[in-house]
């Protein structure tokens, strides 16, 4: 099916192009989301009549756009889970749990502009995608953590599994003081014993 793009699309084309695309992609996406029209003789002069205005308000938006992702580029935001020690969601963080995160830092993004890449099923840093506009993204930061704490000793660069071994070395320096303890404890009792013992040797021979 040949369709007339109103805008870039990614690994399709620019504005204008007439690109061929699987009936199903054109029906189920391009069209309903206004981002082509099919090529008929019609519409192909129908945007032909319209592209100066629809280049005039591309040029705008993108502007539009450039000026948020210079604000959005880079920044960071915590979203707050349940997860194992090993650092495994009970669950996953979707493009709309994203989306909220941006929202409640003074950003407007829609679920539908952002991109994972991949599931985000574990504690950590996730870098993401956000598409402002069809020529601007941009990427930021998601800081999945199970407290506000542990979020900020994430953002300072430790990861889960790093912050497990530093407590878990921690509770073994624990345990060996107190085996140390325990050692040096019985130690002095056997050495009061064997001075008892000897003064009361001492003693007898007295």
């Amino acid at each position: 099916m040949q369709v007339i793009l109103l805008e870039r699309v990614a690994k399709l084309g620019q504005m204008g192009d007439v690109v061929d695309v699987k009936p199903g992609f054109a029906r189920n996406y391009l069209l309903p989301q206004r981002k082509a029209l099919s090529a008929s003789e019609r519409n192909i002069a129908d945007f032909e009549a319209r592209k100066a205005h629809l280049e005039a308000q591309n040029l705008e938006t993108r502007k539009e756009a450039e000026a948020m992702a210079e604000k959005l580029n880079g920044q960071q935001f915590v979203v707050i889970r349940q997860a194992a020690d090993s650092g495994a969601l009970y669950g996953s963080v979707t493009t709309r749990d994203a989306a909220d995160a941006a929202n409640e830092n003074g950003f407007t993004v829609d679920r539908k502009q952002v991109s994972l890449g991949a599931p985000i099923k574990e504690l950590g840093l996730h870098d993401i995608n956000v598409s402002l506009h069809p020529e601007v993204d941009a990427t930021v930061t998601l800081n999945v953590a199970r407290s506000p704490e542990e979020a900020e000793l994430q953002a300072s660069g430790k990861s889960i599994q790093e912050l497990a071994a530093e407590e878990e070395a921690a509770a073994d320096f624990e345990i060996a003081e107190l085996f140390d303890d325990i050692g040096s404890a019985a130690s002095d009792d056997e050495d009061l014993a064997e001075a008892v013992e000897q003064q009361s040797e001492e003693d007898d021979d007295a």
